[in-house]
């Protein structure tokens, strides 16, 4: 490439989107796109869009996520989440550009009892993680210059997410009850942006060789794991400054207390070895991100 890439970020207002934005803000001319300048529910308007921009580098880092709302808008997610994707993807091949798209652990039924691999069968427990898979499968079946990144749990200082929610709710109750036979990696948004950002470029700069050696599916969660009730009681361990000292008194229920449209799986640990062994990146282990995120929000 002559000069620095010009680089397209889908859902660039979102979660993951702001990270991406400031970390590859050296790296090339950033154009951002969010749901206000083009709906990912009409394929026209997304392949008018890379056709218009013309970029080296596309990052996907918009989707349908309301995974209660998915049970009744099937139809919908499967469009933002499988058919703009493809259309991503095919565009892609089409301009030899490259390709990075999310995908998530809901394509997993969460029934294994150890961290679930890129060679183990998914078996999606509703219609979000369907819509999921079916994006990964659409971009695969195209081909190209694709990094498809699995991850799990996402938040961070942005956007709605776990963490969030959590500190509100914190203002506004003096307890609260949290699942805890759920377990994941929780994935701040700026450790997949710095992880995406230092991949991407070694690419660039063709440190990772020919293209059929680095394409293709990659687990990406930060290190270790807990359950959704083991991660709040560490944000409240860790936010009472924040909070005022005003932190709630956490209590431990099961999924079937706490019924939702939604069937989630049970285990959702993802193994980043594959990721790790390829292009030599580990993100940091879920509580050190975690630090991170509560001192930015200070």
């Amino acid at each position: 490439m002559s000069g620095l890439p010009r680089v397209l970020i889908v859902g660039n207002a979102g979660q993951v989107g702001v990270e991406l934005q400031r970390c590859f803000a050296g790296c090339g001319e950033i154009v951002g796109v969010d749901r206000e300048s083009v709906d990912l529910a009409q394929a026209d308007q997304v392949r008018e869009l890379v056709r218009r921009i013309e970029p080296e580098i596309i990052l996907n880092a918009a989707a349908y996520t309301a995974v209660d709302r998915a049970e009744s808008e099937p139809e919908l997610a499967m469009a933002i989440n499988a058919e703009a994707p493809r259309i991503l993807a095919e565009e892609a091949l089409r301009a030899n550009a490259l390709l990075v798209h999310y995908s998530t652990d809901y394509v997993f039924d969460g029934l294994k009892q150890s961290e679930w691999t890129e060679q183990d069968a998914p078996a999606p427990l509703n219609a979000y993680g369907a819509s999921k898979l079916a994006g990964e499968e659409a971009i695969r079946q195209v081909g190209g210059r694709v990094l498809i990144f699995r991850t799990s749990w996402v938040y961070g200082p942005h956007g709605s997410n776990f963490l969030l929610t959590m500190l509100r709710l914190a203002r506004q109750r003096d307890s609260i009850s949290v699942v805890g036979d759920q377990i994941g990696s929780p994935t701040t948004s700026i450790e997949l942006a710095r992880a995406t950002q230092a991949i991407v470029s070694g690419v660039i700069a063709g440190r990772f060789g020919a293209t059929e050696d680095w394409a293709g599916l990659y687990h990406m969660t930060c290190c270790g794991s807990t359950s959704w009730f083991g991660f709040a009681q560490a944000i409240f361990a860790r936010a009472e400054k924040l909070l005022d000292g005003k932190v709630p008194q956490v209590t431990q229920i099961a999924s079937q207390d706490y019924p939702t449209a939604a069937v989630r799986p049970r285990n959702s640990v993802l193994s980043n070895a594959k990721l790790e062994r390829r292009f030599g990146v580990r993100l940091a282990p879920w509580e050190t991100a975690l630090d991170e995120v509560l001192q930015t929000l200070k």
